[in-house]
């Protein structure tokens, strides 16, 4: 797909992945409107791009304000092309107790938002070129303690594109498998977390990312390192066992404080 000339959304665009797709996509001519619920950090993020970035707050978990956001988009784009859903959160934890609330706020934001939101776009833009990029996880095909929750919201979205599939042969929809990414991501889902391994820079994942809008791919994995696991993985399947063994190890010492 073609950057220039776009109009673009790019959600959870004032921090982390967000803000460093939005540096990449300030490289191209197009119009952007990052969203966020974080007023302030926005504000900040988006002086670097005031001729290209229109800034707009909001909580993506609501539906309300999802519509409000392509109204916005509809008002203040010429068109709407790409929509990039990256907001999402994770609980790094062991579940205690039934806590409703605390399991519907983070599938809505990181589940529901992003697949009611490529409903949207195939509603309003589907005469013309589109794109919907949802970014998911490594976690969604590779389980790590700790995050049972965040990696069963990431794993709805991988296997809702891998079923979205069939009915799109336009290829309208791109998903991306980030590793444990350098951000303030961890310090969100729990106090003094282990960060688990391997590491990449949000820059890294936001050149991934416009690489692979470019060339119209489906998935995205922008760690090779964790690319080929998943692939010596079939052939050794011990290796997954193994990095869970340390991973559980450092969940159980977290525990202990």
């Amino acid at each position: 797909m073609e950057i220039n000339k776009t109009g673009i959304i790019l959600t959870g665009a004032a921090s982390g992945i967000g803000s460093a797709i939005l540096n990449e996509l300030l490289k191209f001519d197009c119009k952007i409107i990052a969203a966020d619920r974080n007023a302030e950090a926005l504000e900040k993020i988006t002086l670097s791009g005031i001729d290209k970035v229109i800034p707009f707050v909001g909580d993506l978990s609501n539906p309300d304000q999802i519509n409000l956001l392509f109204d916005f988009a509809g008002q203040s784009l010429p068109s709407i092309d790409l929509f990039i859903a990256n907001a999402g959160f994770a609980y790094y934890e062991q579940l205690k107790g039934a806590d409703w609330s605390h399991l519907e706020t983070i599938f809505k934001t990181n589940t529901l938002s992003p697949i009611y939101s490529l409903m949207k776009m195939a509603e309003l833009t589907h005469a013309t070129p589109w794109k919907t990029v949802m970014v998911s996880s490594a976690m969604a095909e590779w389980e790590v303690p700790g995050y049972s929750v965040y990696g069963s919201t990431k794993a709805a979205i991988h296997r809702f594109a891998e079923g979205y599939r069939f009915d799109d042969p336009g290829k309208h929809l791109m998903v991306v498998y980030p590793i444990a990414t350098r951000t303030k991501f961890f310090e969100t889902a729990g106090k003094r977390i282990p960060v688990a391994f391997p590491v990449q820079s949000a820059e890294s994942v936001a050149r991934k990312v416009i690489r692979g809008i470019r060339d119209d791919k489906r998935k995205v994995y922008p760690s090779v390192l964790f690319r080929s696991i998943l692939v010596i993985n079939r052939l050794l399947p011990f290796i997954k066992p193994v990095y869970q063994a340390i991973e559980l190890r450092k969940f159980k010492s977290w525990l202990k404080g």
